[in-house]
């Protein structure tokens, strides 16, 4: 396709894709006998990676850097991401990670990005941790990421067509990945999230989440302690409260899956 084309199908002007392929040699567009430049779908992908940065507020240079020569067209592989992220983590290469997952969640979309990329390459990597094949600190580097990456995603200020889903980690739990990823995805889904983060206390986040007339408390833990120590007072509070859905995730719980929560909570909008 040709460069106006391409404008109007990003939103980047044509001067700015000029600018992008001379000075920064991020885009490689072919040429035709006349010199005019023809842009292929990996193109649009690298145009539309470089666009979205600087809505996130990186300048050019720091997100053609970021971009480097990566291969969008591999990088639609789920499997063969996760392996990258999880070489990034090895390597402690913070770039590598951060292009990694942007690529990811801009061509397979949250839930593919998640759950196909995102937690089988924090599986994998909490596996080496616990082998004594990487260290604990090259595991926080990744999970520090990939939260950053979904603190970015979550928008406090965006409505919810389905309704309002307050979001937790149970009370000692310090591990806010899983609970924030199905922020994300009831986001996604067309909920407002009200995330409130690692170590909560429950009988607040019941308060709060009846206060603002939320359809839904979501709790996590990954270890058994965490779960055990609260399982009663959830109970009681939805013998309570049997108009506010409480929703028990993480392994720690025994599930349900993030998919499967977003789910029932569709259901549950829908009645």
């Amino acid at each position: 396709m040709n460069i106006e084309v391409v404008a109007r199908r990003t939103g980047v002007p044509a001067a700015t894709l000029r600018k992008w392929e001379q000075r920064y040699a991020v885009l490689r567009p072919e040429r035709t006998a006349g010199q005019h430049r023809r842009y292929s779908e990996r193109d649009v992908l690298r145009i539309l990676w470089l666009r979205d940065r600087l809505a996130d507020g990186y300048r050019i240079g720091e997100a053609a850097r970021l971009l480097g020569s990566a291969d969008f067209g591999a990088a639609q592989r789920p499997e063969e991401a996760a392996d990258e992220l999880i070489a990034a983590c090895q390597e402690v290469d913070q770039h590598r990670i951060a292009r990694t997952l942007a690529v990811a969640f801009q061509l397979l979309g949250p839930r593919r990005a998640i759950e196909e990329v995102v937690r089988p390459a924090l599986e994998r990597v909490g596996e080496l941790w616990h082998d004594g094949e990487i260290p604990a600190a090259s595991e926080h580097h990744l999970s520090t990421q990939v939260l950053a990456k979904l603190y970015g995603l979550i928008d406090s200020a965006a409505g919810g067509a389905r309704g309002t889903a307050v979001v937790c980690c149970a009370p000692g739990e310090r591990h806010e990945c899983g609970p924030l990823a199905l922020g994300v995805l009831l986001q996604a889904d067309g909920w407002r999230i009200v995330f409130l983060g690692a170590d909560t206390p429950i009988g607040e986040a019941s308060t709060l989440a009846r206060g603002i007339g939320a359809r839904a408390l979501c709790v996590g833990a990954t270890l058994a302690e965490h779960a055990e120590a609260v399982r009663a007072r959830l109970d009681a509070i939805q013998d309570a409260h049997p108009r506010l859905a409480v929703v028990r995730g993480g392994a720690a719980f025994g599930g349900p899956t993030a998919s499967e929560t977003v789910s029932r909570l569709r259901e549950l909008a829908a009645r």
